[in-house]
């Protein structure tokens, strides 16, 4: 008589049926699924004699269960990496996913794309485009404001300053007098055209002249001294006038004592100046 060939579990006889071992015993089909089955980690189900099974580090999937969580690709006999929440993932998605993500387009960077980075932020270098007309800035110059940023040209003509003079913008520098902006290159002496910024001038009916243009050109000859009658610019800020002629205040003085008459009564006798007493003296 024969030894019986049973199974380990529900001791029907496996003589001539589909067995399974496992752990050194012998199992039906239907106990082994039953009772000794792996559980797939992806589809929670059973992984029956009759499937095919993959394992990895005390996981298992059924072959058909082991795909990239992001693009659905077999990853049977493909590189993979298993991430976070026993999730699978192919080579070049978790090269994706690990790259640094598009400010612009949100889609990941890859080795090999051209960019542009700016504060910790990065763009693909088509998608780093002006907020106003939308050009592609790429890598050449912009301002940023808040957060959006500006080609050369929209932030002048929206943000920058005019200056007084040429009416074009101010984009770098410049400087403000009488509350009105200019561009340094615009603020010169209307005489020698040399710039003016951080230089002593006057200014003289709308126009600008450096210290020694105005004395040279526009300054009033004292008819005392005969020197340029430079007020504001040093001794002699006061100016007096009399009958079309003009002295500095120091050089309006009588003839004869060389008593200043500058605020004080005097006489004019032949073209000279002379104080109320000196006359009486002739």
């Amino acid at each position: 008589m024969s030894e019986r060939f049973d199974c380990f579990y529900c001791r029907d006889s496996l003589q001539g049926k589909k067995y399974v071992q496992k752990e050194g015993r012998h199992c039906c089909v239907k106990c082994f699924d039953k009772i000794c089955a792996n559980t797939c980690i992806e589809c929670k189900k059973p992984i029956g004699a009759d499937s095919k099974e993959l394992h990895f580090k005390n996981r298992y999937w059924h072959d058909t269960c082991f795909r990239c969580v992001k693009c659905y690709k077999s990853l049977v006999d493909e590189p993979f990496m298993l991430r976070e929440n026993n999730k699978v993932w192919c080579g070049d998605c978790t090269t994706a996913e690990d790259a640094p993500k598009c400010k612009g387009c949100f889609k990941p960077i890859i080795a090999g794309d051209q960019n542009v980075e700016y504060k910790k932020m990065v763009w693909h270098k088509d998608c780093f485009t002006c907020s106003q007309c939308k050009k592609v800035i790429g890598s050449g110059s912009f301002f940023p404001k808040g957060d959006d940023f500006y080609c050369v040209s929209c932030h002048e003509n929206k943000f920058a300053k005019t200056c007084a003079k040429c009416k074009n913008p101010i984009t770098s520098g410049g400087l403000t007098y009488q509350e009105q902006p200019w561009h340094s290159e615009c603020f010169i002496c209307s005489n020698c055209k040399k710039q003016l910024g951080g230089k002593r001038f006057t200014a003289v009916e709308d126009e600008f002249y450096c210290v020694e243009c105005y004395k040279a050109c526009v300054a009033k000859k004292c008819a005392g001294c005969k020197n340029p009658i430079t007020a504001g610019f040093g001794r002699g800020t006061s100016v007096v006038n009399y009958e079309d002629e003009s002295w500095h205040d120091y050089c309006f003085k009588c003839t004869r004592c060389a008593r200043g008459l500058a605020n004080k009564r005097f006489v004019r006798h032949d073209g000279k100046i002379y104080c109320a007493e000196c006359p009486k003296r002739h």
